[in-house]
Order: structure tokens, then sequence, then C-alpha cells
């Protein structure tokens, strides 16, 4: 009867885990859309790894959605306040911090991206690490209305949360532990975030 016991114990921690982690990990993703210092990439691929060593059937397909979710919620929700701020005479801050994170330089290359590809370049911009603001910015300049924004963010956040479970999968198989497949699973995701910049300093640099 031991084993029935570890096993209801587990499913018990489990449930615990997933009552308090998806609630968490929605509130934090929907944050770091709004407020763009969360490193939300890193989140999904730890909740991913969790997911991926526990016994739920849907443990991933809930990660999955969650983060999809409010990061598409959070996009919008900045997009509108955007908006608001552009027809407001004094702007406003969230439209600030919109432009404070768009260099001029990739504003207009993510202007000119917009103008020759279109509703594409938003699902790219969601995978480009420091890719989202800029392409959020030239669709605010641009007066695209909230549905067109919602209508190519969609995927956009879609291939977004696909893209960090993924890599969050990929460290949870790797490593036995959870534990080990957290820190591989950001040290990633921490990597890919950094490496355009340090690029960007070294081509500077020559």
């Amino acid at each position: 009867m031991s084993w029935l016991a570890a096993a209801s114990t587990t499913v018990s921690t489990e449930s615990t885990q997933q009552a308090i982690g998806y609630p968490t990990l929605f509130v934090l993703v929907l944050l770091g859309a709004l407020v763009p210092v969360v490193p939300t990439g890193a989140l999904v691929s730890t909740a991913a790894v969790v997911a991926f060593h526990q016994t739920a059937p849907f443990a991933l397909a809930m990660v999955f959605v969650t983060a999809s979710v409010a990061a598409f919620l959070g996009d919008i929700t900045l997009y509108w306040l955007g908006r608001r701020g552009l027809k407001s005479r004094n702007g406003s801050r969230w439209l600030g911090a919109i432009r404070s994170r768009a260099p001029e330089e990739r504003l207009e290359q993510a202007q000119g991206k917009l103008a020759e590809h279109g509703v594409a370049v938003l699902v790219l911009s969601r995978l480009v690490p420091a890719g989202r603001l800029p392409v959020m910015l030239a669709c605010l300049l641009a007066e695209w209305p909230l549905r067109r924004f919602a209508r190519g963010n969609l995927p956009a956040c879609l291939a977004w949360a696909v893209t960090y479970q993924l890599i969050g999968i990929l460290g949870g198989s790797l490593f036995p532990e959870p534990w080990e497949g957290v820190v591989a699973a950001v040290a990633l995701t921490l990597l890919i975030s950094l490496a355009p910049g340090l690029w960007r300093r070294i081509r500077t640099a020559k």
C-alpha cells in the first residue's frame, strides 16, 4: 500500500503546484507584456520543464494555453494604451515606455519591414529578442486599428509560446531532475535574449 500513498502524495503535490503555478504564470507573463523587464520567455520555459516532469496528462497543454493567452492579452492591452497615448496631446507613460525601448534605428527597420511584409512581421517580432516593441510602435505610427493588430498578434503569441515551451521541454528531457532542466532552460533563454545585443556591440566595435 505504500506505493498508493506515494502516488496519492505525488498527485496532491502536483495539484497544488498547478493551482498556484498556472495563475502565477498568467500574471507574470501578462505583466511582462505590459512592463517589458520580466523575462517572460524564461518563465514559460521554466513552467514547461516542471510540466514535463509531472504525471498530469494536460500539464504541457495548460502551460501553452496560459502563456499564449496572457501574452496576447498583455500585448493587446499595451497596444490599446499606446493608441490612447497617440491620440492624447500629452501622450502617455505607456507610449513613452514603448518609445524608450524602440531605438530610432530599430524603429526605422521595423517600419520598413512592416510596410513590405505586413502582418507577417508581427509573428517574427515576437520570436526575435527585443523585436516586439519596435514593431508594435511601427504599427501604432502606421495607425493600425486594434482589430488588425490583434489578428496579426494572435499567431505571434502562439508561435512565441510554442518556441519557449519547446526550449523547456528540451531542458526537461535532457536532465532527470526538474531543477537541472530549469537551470538549462533559463540559461538557454537568457543566451537567446542577450545574443542579438552582444552581436550588435561586436559589429559596432569593429
